[in-house]
């Protein structure tokens, strides 16, 4: 009888475990936020124009200080030898051109005369040579300020192009209410990470979605997952879900996280207490690595950053997972 009576409480006990399991354990599947195609793909073209036009300034601005510091060198050396210029000429002018006869006839043997002759060989090679250096320099330092004249047009162009994204992910995130300032989430305690590989000239690699991902059965690219490993070497080890199938937006192209704010997952209820503290350091430490890592935009609690308008209000409708209060957003170039 009381072998009975244990092991009717034991599958008490046991469907309990399960009822709690099943109605307190937060749901692991990607969050659902909202499938505004127009949105997502305005933000993605306004986000990369932001980034591809300051890489773009950032590296021709490069130029022209390594283009300016020729022209500096060029100009200086120029300049040193200006005084051995100056005696050529002067010399030139007073001798005027000597002919053979002439040096023949002023010589006092035929010794001389090869002294001679060798002598002003040896000058007027000395003198080539001087004129030579003198005028590759004068070349190299007018070159060099038409390419500073070019760079310094590039740089106009990019800052064009900018202020023209800047307009467009304000028209976007205006289309959803949102748009204006925002007080944004920054920690000066953030740590840095690792930069991902860039080409030689600072731009970013293209990237499809060829690598494993730690987070689903999916994939993503090589730099998101660098920026997943780069967040969990910083501590940041809360359950996290990147790959999955959606109509739009990066997820699908391997090009997204989302980070829940909660260490079990993604419950439908807005952050608070440890967990928004937890989501507003994981937000700075993305934007504080943002030009290491190639992120594109990150969205937290109401709010967006983009490399060139930093943080606005995103006012998207619905749940906690559309207005992202319950996860980080990433979204990587």
């Amino acid at each position: 009888m009381a072998a009975v009576v244990l092991r009717r409480i034991s599958a008490v006990l046991a469907l309990l475990v399960a009822f709690v399991f099943l109605v307190g354990t937060p749901a692991l599947a990607a969050p659902d936020e909202g499938d505004d195609k127009t949105l997502r793909n305005a933000l993605e073209s306004a986000a990369k124009g932001q980034a591809d036009a300051i890489q773009k300034l950032a590296a021709s601005k490069k130029r022209q200080t390594q283009l300016q510091a020729t022209v500096v060198t060029a100009t200086a050396s120029a300049k040193a030898l200006e005084a051995q210029v100056g005696t050529i000429a002067n010399r030139s002018y007073r001798m005027g051109r000597t002919s053979t006869m002439s040096m023949l006839l002023n010589s006092s043997s035929p010794d001389s005369f090869l002294e001679r002759i060798q002598n002003l060989d040896m000058l007027a090679q000395l003198d080539g040579q001087i004129l030579g250096r003198y005028r590759d320099d004068l070349a190299t330092a007018q070159a060099a300020k038409a390419a500073v004249d070019k760079e310094i047009k590039e740089q106009q162009k990019q800052v064009t192009a900018l202020t023209k994204k800047k307009k467009e992910a304000e028209l976007a995130l205006g289309s959803v209410g949102g748009g204006g300032a925002a007080g944004g989430f920054v920690n000066v305690n953030s740590p840095l990470a690792k930069p991902a590989p860039r080409n030689s000239d600072g731009s970013w690699p293209k990237e499809s979605c060829t690598i494993d991902d730690p987070t689903t059965t999916g994939c993503v690219t090589p730099r998101t997952l660098h920026a997943y490993q780069e967040a969990v070497a910083a501590d940041f080890t809360h359950y996290t879900n990147c790959y999955s199938k959606r109509s739009s937006g990066e997820h699908p192209k391997g090009r997204a996280c989302d980070f829940s704010a909660n260490k079990s997952g993604f419950q439908n209820v807005a952050a608070s207490g440890s967990d928004k503290t937890y989501g507003n350091n994981l937000a700075a430490f993305f934007v504080k690595n943002a030009d290491r890592l190639g992120i594109m935009y990150v969205i937290w609690y109401r709010q967006i950053w983009m490399p060139g308008t930093g943080w606005k209000a995103y006012s998207a409708s619905g749940g906690p997972a559309a207005v992202h209060t319950n996860h980080v957003h990433l979204s990587m170039l």
